[in-house]
């Protein structure tokens, strides 16, 4: 499909991005404000978060905001005191990335490490429902908002040794699905991408010998990101989208 937007498809809205300051999400970033977003740049690492902020105001879109947050260790409260910050400066969000996410250990499932597992399942399921929770009433103050998940192939197909990960995604997409039902009568959006096999270095990890020359980068598959955070996706709700459909 050919996710067309006008240039200035984003002018205006207030959106945004976890896990801001590498791959996917920093070209989501710098293509929301490119169009014409402000962007609230989310992450752990400051460094990272300032460069992106750097290279986004260098090209004269509109100023980003930074929240440092580990989302490994924030609580309920930390969101709630997020979202007041963010209801104080902007008075509402327009849409919401929730692309952050760990991949944790790949290894056979009777030797899933507990630990792991429950970091993977606090950041990718956990703190990504206490976000939603906290900034609804902001999303639900906007004319047209959008709440984008990520899921994964292995969080449509189980696929062994992909333990914890996957089963963080499979979680991922019944919380899109439960919320886009929630909001079907509300001008909220909610959808979910599989971004697929992606020059990152999550996706390094999990394959290490791969020739990441022959992956597509974030760049390519940004279209279907700016698509669901602009008027012309509005009328796409509670679908979990493949950014690299099987042909």
């Amino acid at each position: 499909m050919d996710y067309q937007v006008t240039s200035d498809a984003l002018q205006g809205r207030v959106i945004l991005v976890t896990g801001a300051g590498a791959g996917i999400g920093r070209q989501a970033a710098l293509s929301y404000a490119e169009k014409g977003a402000t962007v609230i740049l989310l992450g752990r690492t400051v460094k990272k978060l300032e460069a992106v902020y750097d290279e986004i105001t260098a090209t004269g879109a509109p100023q980003p905001a930074i929240i440092p947050l580990d989302m490994l260790g924030a609580t309920r409260q930390h969101y709630l005191d997020m979202a007041d910050t963010i209801d104080q400066q902007f008075g509402r969000l327009d849409g919401v990335l929730h692309n952050a996410g760990l991949l944790g250990v790949l290894s056979p499932f009777d030797q899933i490490d507990e630990k792991s597992h429950d970091d993977v399942m606090q950041v990718n399921v956990k703190a990504t429902m206490l976000m939603t929770q906290a900034l609804l009433p902001l999303l639900k103050k906007s004319d047209d908002a959008r709440v984008v998940f990520t899921t994964s192939t292995v969080g449509h197909q189980g696929r062994a040794y992909w333990g914890s990960y996957a089963i963080s995604k499979f979680a991922t997409e019944g919380m899109m699905q439960v919320l886009a039902d929630e909001m079907s009568d509300t001008k909220v959006r909610v959808n979910a991408i599989n971004p697929g096999g992606t020059r990152t270095s999550m996706r390094a990890s999990a394959f290490p010998g791969e020739d990441p020359d022959t992956l597509k980068t974030p760049l390519d598959i940004i279209p279907l990101y700016v698509y669901l955070m602009a008027p012309e996706g509005v009328e796409v709700h509670g679908q979990c989208i493949d950014a690299q459909p099987k042909r």
